[in-house]
């Protein structure tokens, strides 16, 4: 699990659409292996950009990885890959940002950790810059080239989900409107994709509630006992008078 903390792992702009296409096949029953390959010939066809043209295996390649989210997910992450799933086949397709959004998250925190910083510092500013971003989060991974590339590819693909709009000045991002996610089970599942994205596998419920790495999303507000009722791969801490600890179980 350290492992899967400390790696970057975003080596191009992912697009929502391959995303949807990975949900699609696995809703359809295709096993790892033809997904794999679907996507290897599929890939090979589609730009960073969003656009069509023939690219070499070595960059079509990077993007699997991050499919993999899906498709291949780390053993003890299959169990909140599986409930993910399900929630897809109930929802229609515009509405799987969310699922994307988590299931990277758990598997590639780096993911979850450039839009945490995006989220503070949306909380201070309405415009925000890339050389920001990129300078919080280099004190979190080292100040390195591959750290800087990692995360532009990370802020380009919020730009291509609609997460975040381009500003005027180039470098610069302002927040779209947030998603809705009026589903109580689903923002749970999203705190628990939070969880897997902590390296101690523990957080504050209040801090779920206004993690700014959730500043694309509006959740509703849940209460400690909802959790515990809804989801036993967590567990609930009560501690001090009303503070509130989400834990994952140990398997």
């Amino acid at each position: 699990m350290r492992k899967r903390h400390e790696k970057l792992g975003v080596k191009q702009t992912i697009q929502k659409y391959w995303m949807d296409r990975t949900v699609q096949m696995m809703l359809a029953g295709m096993s790892e292996k033809e997904i794999r390959a679907e996507l290897d010939e599929f890939l090979k066809t589609q730009k960073q950009s969003g656009g069509t043209g023939q690219r070499g295996e070595k960059t079509y390649g990077m993007a699997i990885g991050i499919l993999t989210s899906w498709f291949a997910p780390d053993s003890d992450l299959v169990p909140f890959r599986d409930e993910a799933l399900m929630f897809a086949r109930s929802l229609s397709t515009e509405e799987w940002l969310p699922l994307h959004w988590i299931i990277i998250s758990a598997s590639y925190p780096f993911w979850f950790n450039i839009a945490k910083q995006a989220g503070r510092l949306f909380n201070l500013q309405d415009q925000i810059t890339q050389v920001q971003v990129f300078g919080r989060i280099k004190e979190q991974y080292g100040d390195r080239e591959t750290v800087a590339r990692n995360a532009r590819y990370t802020v380009r693909s919020f730009v291509a989900w609609g997460i975040l709009k381009d500003a005027e000045n180039k470098g610069c991002y302002e927040k779209s409107a947030p998603i809705s996610v009026a589903d109580p089970d689903l923002a749970i599942l999203m705190f628990e994709s939070a969880l897997h994205a902590t390296s101690e596998g523990k957080v504050a419920l209040g801090l779920l509630l206004n993690n700014p790495a959730f500043f694309p999303f509006q959740l509703p507000l849940i209460s400690g006992d909802y959790v515990s009722q809804c989801n036993d791969r967590l567990e609930v801490v009560r501690y001090g008078l009303d503070d509130i600890l989400l834990v994952l179980k140990k398997k």
